[in-house]
């Protein structure tokens, strides 16, 4: 399945969630789009399942082979299923970058990753869904801190996540801890996540 690329704040309405966090996909028109949008649908167990996924996954604009992976690797690790899973998925680079105000939607930071403006440690790394790792810096490359829209971005930024530490004179952020689950999205349900794929096998 390919990622998904059509509007988000007609996708953030049939969700009924901000996917860019920042509530104004739902201000003045909180409910789903179309002539019945404002008309209270029940779901069955399995599509509250479906629709948390849904809801995570477009969030972080990631494929769904992405998204499994990504999962099953939290698997394997130790904490609990749902929440090593957001925390994986808040460490990918593409979302780092986002949260550190150098672009002002996932997916434009993902673009910004794409196109080799970001680098790791000093190294330009391409790969949005490069998993950072605690300690690791995050900056632009020289040629790339005069564009438009990252200085636009960085202006707009008003705060940053206590995960994150950020130096102005250099630009660079690091990742100074794993985030926290209570720091994360709280409209999320991940325990219905783990659900949905647990009966998928």
């Amino acid at each position: 399945m390919a990622r998904y690329t059509g509007p988000s704040w007609k996708k953030s309405r049939r969700l009924g969630i901000s996917l860019t966090e920042s509530g104004k996909e739902l201000a003045r028109r909180p409910y789903a789009p179309g002539q019945h949008g404002n008309q209270r649908k029940s779901l069955t167990e399995y599509g509250q399942q479906m629709q948390e996924k849904q809801k995570l996954r477009f969030m972080y604009g990631i494929n769904e082979r992405q998204f499994r992976t990504l999962f099953d690797k939290a698997g394997t690790m130790e904490g609990k299923h749902g929440e090593t899973f957001m925390e994986l998925l808040e460490t990918r680079l593409d979302n780092i970058v986002y949260r550190l105000g150098f672009a002002t939607t996932r997916r434009q930071a993902r673009q910004l990753v794409n196109h080799g403006h970001v680098t790791v440690d000093g190294k330009r790394v391409d790969i949005p869904s490069y998993l950072v790792s605690e300690g690791q810096v995050i900056g632009l490359r020289e040629r790339s801190e005069g564009l438009a829209i990252i200085k636009e971005s960085l202006e707009s930024t008003v705060s940053r996540l206590d995960f994150l530490s950020y130096d102005e004179n250099s630009k660079e952020g690091t990742l100074t801890r794993m985030p926290k689950r209570e720091e994360l999205n709280a409209e999320i349900d991940e325990a219905l996540v783990v659900e949905y794929y647990n009966k998928l096998g």
